[in-house]
């Protein structure tokens, strides 16, 4: 075989299926390499906005942060002021009931003292009578000189409270 003719014949043959691609394959080779760029330019798009919503969610979520610190120093500083008023109240009420025990007490000493100082004359009187008694060696009526064994009594009574 001569060899122009093989090529010749083999260069028909490759411009045949090339122009058969061309006209059939070619642009279903285009068709999917342009749909193949579509996709990856709407997935570079989704990217970008995936992208700008995670840059928004991250600020929303700073600006959330922040707020919360407000509010949590807020409700520190609220129950810091309820606790500093519940314990003023506390002393307050404290204080009152201190003070009722204190006159109370005061009370109670008074009537105590005010009982002993009865008791005391009584006893005073008593012992005056029976002092009297034997001195003068004869029994002295208690009943008959009561006014005068009510002014010992008083002046007795009142000597010890200026003697304070």
């Amino acid at each position: 075989m001569n060899i122009g003719i093989t090529l010749v014949i083999q260069g028909l043959a490759f411009f045949a299926v090339a122009w058969l691609v061309m006209k059939f394959g070619w642009p279903h080779i285009m068709s999917a390499i342009e749909e193949r760029q579509k996709k990856i330019a709407d997935g570079l798009a989704a990217a970008d906005r995936g992208q700008k919503d995670l840059d928004d969610a991250k600020a929303q979520a700073a600006e959330i942060v922040k707020e919360s610190r407000v509010k949590a120093a807020q409700v520190v500083d609220q129950a810091n002021r309820r606790s500093n008023a519940l314990i003023d109240e506390a002393k307050g009420t404290a204080a009152v009931e201190a003070d009722r025990l204190v006159a109370g007490a005061r009370d109670t000493i008074a009537i105590d003292a005010a009982r002993a100082r009865g008791e005391l004359r009584t006893a005073v009187a008593a012992l005056v009578v029976q002092g009297t008694s034997q001195l003068l060696g004869r029994e002295v009526n208690a009943a008959a000189h009561a006014d005068l064994l009510e002014r010992l009594a008083a002046q007795i009574e009142q000597s010890p409270a200026s003697a304070q």
